[in-house]
């Protein structure tokens, strides 16, 4: 199922915090080479999930941005806060997607390496349901 045009909701539930509830996915090719390019801002509680993803780069944005890499249970593997544009991160091998979010998200929701997140797809009927966002 292509779910470039979802939306979904993910929480950190070892925190008991959510860190967006407009959280875009982005998993064709198109849609992971784009990202948040042409985006002059990023919204607080918006954000995109990268899948698969190992490693970013934020070359052409016009912001910072946090950024969480998640293994494909959605355990987080790797935090990077506030990157600025045009860098690049490191790859994390055992990560499966990237969560970029606005800059402050990792610290307003206490965001650590181990915690569990949960992704929430809206189903036919609008109800949330918990799946990977591999599946």
């Amino acid at each position: 199922m292509n779910k470039a045009r979802e939306t979904v909701c993910v929480h950190n539930t070892t925190r008991g915090s959510c860190l967006g509830k407009q959280i875009n996915i982005a998993d064709s090719s198109l849609s992971r080479l784009v990202g948040l390019l042409g985006k002059q801002s990023l919204a607080a509680g918006c954000g995109l999930f990268i899948v698969p993803s190992q490693a970013i780069h934020t070359v052409g944005m016009a912001f910072p941005i946090d950024v969480i890499f998640v293994d494909r249970n959605n355990s987080v593997v790797g935090i990077r806060e506030a990157v600025r544009p045009f860098r690049l991160t490191r790859v994390f091998w055992k990560a499966h997607g990237v969560l970029e979010l606005p800059t402050g998200s990792i610290g307003a929701s206490r965001t650590e390496v181990g915690d569990q997140l949960k992704v929430e797809f809206p189903d036919r009927h609008g109800h949330k349901e918990t799946r990977h966002a591999t599946e």
